[in-house]
């Protein structure tokens, strides 16, 4: 059995931005206009009045300011509200293993290494761009990857399985080093014509390199890793290959992501921070050692509340890193982009946990030393 280390990050920001007062702008645009569209309808109380979004409200729900996207041009366009990303032809790079490429190389140059010493890559995201081939065969291919590829979409905690899923590699002895690439179209799957939701996700992609230990340099000890899932229906986005088939077509608004929010915080928070402890415990730490928390980066007052579980105190802003004021919720990235930002002053022996929750419901644990 081999133990495994994260031997490197890397991170690709898209460099379009929109702000929330943007976002505002073009979603009070739409209501104003649907609602005087359907302005007789709505006073005869066959349908009802869409309620106008804004910054302070954006801010208190989320925590989130501004967020990168691919395309920002349908997204601030009330006639559009959604991004504008043409088809490529088939023998161009997809956009996903375009993003998933760059993050990807990223983390090879801090890494130090050549490509053909990974043996594997698993492309974990909250959402495929096709059903096949899977992007992770694409991006090993740009990359000049020997071995095997496959696709993993277990939403938001899908980095976190990812990195569980490379470490069984290693440890079985099945390769030597394995790259888990997070490229997040999120605003793909976003309704921007819901005021409840409209402002939550962003685009970005993040790559970690899960590597032997005896071959590391460098590098965070992987501690012990651990998965948990639990039926929920409360997230959910029902787009798929079979809505073709349907008689209603693929227009319905639970194609996209739809959530229950009150019932996500209310479920989510015990959950996970009940799985973190008891993890913790497990493996013999002591949680309150932990010099910081890389969570998943849905909504400030969530990671707040898990913060102050774990920590059993507040915990300040250097110990719970919070990054979606800047990126929103960039489903499986956020708490890579967290963990990748924010390391560079640990000292070795000191101890991190990255933590991803989210859709199914899902959730992983990652408990880490620095080397």
């Amino acid at each position: 059995m081999h133990s495994a280390v994260i031997a490197a990050t890397g991170l690709y920001t898209p460099p379009q931005t929109v702000s929330n007062a943007e976002l505002v702008v073009a979603f009070n645009a739409y209501v104003e206009a649907y609602n005087d569209e359907h302005a007789m309808a709505i006073t005869a109380g066959e349908r009802e009045a869409l309620t106008p979004s804004s910054e302070a409200f954006i801010e208190k729900a989320s925590g989130i300011k501004s967020r990168h996207v691919i395309d920002r041009t349908g997204i601030i366009d009330p006639k559009i509200m959604r991004p504008i990303l043409p088809e490529r032809s088939n023998d161009e790079p997809s956009i996903m293993a375009e993003i998933g490429v760059a993050a990807a190389r990223d983390a090879l140059a801090r890494w130090g290494k050549d490509a053909s010493q990974i043996d594997a890559v698993i492309c974990a995201a909250s959402n495929m761009q096709r059903a096949y081939p899977a992007m992770a065969i694409e991006i090993q291919q740009v990359l000049g990857i020997e071995g095997f590829g496959f696709d993993m979409n277990v939403a938001c905690s899908s980095a976190t399985f990812g990195i569980k899923t490379a470490v069984d590699y290693i440890a079985s002895g099945s390769a030597r080093a394995v790259l888990v690439v997070n490229p997040e179209i999120t605003s793909g799957h976003l309704n921007f014509c819901d005021r409840d939701s409209h402002f939550i996700f962003g685009d970005v992609a993040t790559a970690i390199i899960v590597e032997r230990s005896d071959l590391a340099n460098g590098g965070w000890d992987i501690l012990g890793t651990r998965l948990k899932t639990q039926f929920s229906n409360n997230i959910r986005n029902n787009f798929g290959f079979l809505n073709r088939a349907a008689p209603e077509g693929v227009g319905a608004k639970d194609k996209l992501f739809v959530q229950e929010g009150r019932k996500v915080f209310r479920e989510v928070v015990p959950m996970v921070s009940e799985m973190i402890l008891a993890h913790a415990s497990d493996l013999g730490l002591d949680p309150t050692s932990l010099k910081r928390l890389w969570l998943h980066q849905a909504n400030i007052n969530m990671n707040e509340m898990i913060g102050r579980k774990v920590l059993g105190r507040d915990p300040s802003r250097e110990e719970n890193v919070i990054i979606l004021d800047e990126y929103a919720n960039t489903s499986s990235a956020g708490s890579v982009i967290a963990f990748h930002s924010a390391n560079a002053d640990f000292a070795t022996g000191e101890l991190g946990l990255i933590c991803s929750f989210g859709a199914g419901y899902s959730a992983g644990t990652v408990f880490v030393r620095k080397r």
